[in-house]
């Protein structure tokens, strides 16, 4: 591939440096090589004096990045060893960790539709800006897989249980929740888009967004915390379907039948993940869990099948094994965190005692 048909494009502007994800036709979909290449391009710009700001969009007009391409996992899964997909998640999850240690400000537009993997490659940022077309959600459960890419860490982190909700349900958020929810910073409204752009490349990232930054429309989320937070704080998912059911708000149903559309080993697990990563504190250890579990779950016949019914063959309609929560055991849900050996991820040693209090985020780092 050359010139426009590579699949992460980079220049630079004045002070700042692109990264533009270029896969239009899949939303930008991340495979390994694209992966490569951001954290490459990050190697060389951390140690460039001449930029001081990483600017990451995604080209086309529907969203930043619609997740990692689950085809290649898919087939890896169906017929392969494993191996591939591991290798994806390994190198992409380091990225993950890296961007939400960056030293320089990280500036990702999360424009339209930012799904799975590009949650993760704009979340962890520094500076993550919303608009009124964006549609952000970690939608892993409807493929009988489990949010990744750090995602248990930010919904972990949401306010009550609203990352509960979007974690076991898939569900999409506009600008207003995400903010609320945490998972964004900034509202540019995306007509302003372009001259917040060419303003990075001769101001500080504060004065920009000064100049561009507006108050985000209003969400749904908070409206609803009463049920979510009643609901979605019970023990396991059997209790938290009977809760949304007999609360009485057609919102809290409706939750309940989607929650039950999905796959139900990915629910519980997820719900475990999800409790578990609020205990692990930092970014890493939740990573290293997560690596496990993505493992784990290509040994599951519900990451094949949900693929399959939501991308491949697109009939819907998901044949999950097995088929009910209730016939999903303790001993199904504690396989997907076993330790790797030395096939682990790595990102902290066995021994940390890393915990959010000492960990530096992307939060608590001065713009400049």
């Amino acid at each position: 591939m050359t010139g426009n048909e590579e699949p992460v494009l980079l220049h630079t502007v004045g002070r700042a440096a692109h990264i533009t994800l270029n896969r239009p036709r899949a939303i930008n979909a991340l495979n390994h090589a694209m992966v490569r290449r951001v954290d490459d391009a990050l190697t060389a710009w951390e140690h460039d004096p001449a930029v001081e700001t990483v600017v990451l969009t995604g080209a086309g007009e529907r969203g930043l990045c619609a997740g990692g391409d689950i085809r290649v996992v898919h087939d890896d899964a169906r017929d392969g060893d494993g191996t591939a997909a591991a290798a994806f998640w390994r190198d992409e999850y380091h990225l993950n960790a890296r961007i939400a240690r960056y030293p320089k400000p990280y500036v990702a537009v999360m424009d339209g539709i930012v799904m799975g993997g590009g949650v993760g490659v704009s979340a962890h940022g520094s500076v993550r800006i919303v608009t009124e077309r964006s549609r952000i959600a970690m939608p892993e459960t409807g493929i009988g897989f489990v949010p990744d890419v750090g995602g248990t860490h930010l919904l972990g982190r949401a306010p009550g249980e609203l990352g509960t909700l979007l974690a076991l349900t898939g569900a999409q958020i506009g600008a207003g929740d995400a903010l609320l929810c945490g998972l964004a910073d900034h509202y540019v409204p995306s007509t302003s888009l372009s001259h917040l752009l060419d303003d990075l490349a001769d101001v500080p990232v504060r004065e920009a967004l000064d100049r561009h930054a507006r108050p985000a429309p209003e969400g749904e989320l908070a409206g609803r915390r009463e049920w979510i937070d009643s609901c979605f704080a019970a023990d396991t998912a059997e209790e938290i379907v009977r809760r949304l059911l007999d609360h009485g708000d057609p919102a809290a149903k409706e939750t309940a039948e989607t929650l039950l559309a999905k796959s139900p080993t990915a629910v519980k697990a997820t719900l475990a993940a999800l409790r578990r990563a609020r205990r692990l504190g930092s970014l890493e250890r939740v990573l290293d869990q997560e690596y496990r579990v993505s493992c784990a779950a290509l040994t599951t016949p519900d990451l094949v099948e949900g693929i399959r019914a939501q991308v491949i063959d697109k009939d819907r309609d998901p044949r999950w094994s097995p088929a009910t929560l209730a016939d999903v055991t303790d001993a199904d849900v504690e396989r997907f965190f076993e330790p790797l050996g030395e096939h682990e991820l790595g990102l902290t040693g066995p021994d940390t005692t890393e915990s959010a209090d000492t960990t530096e985020s992307a939060d608590t780092r001065l713009l400049s």
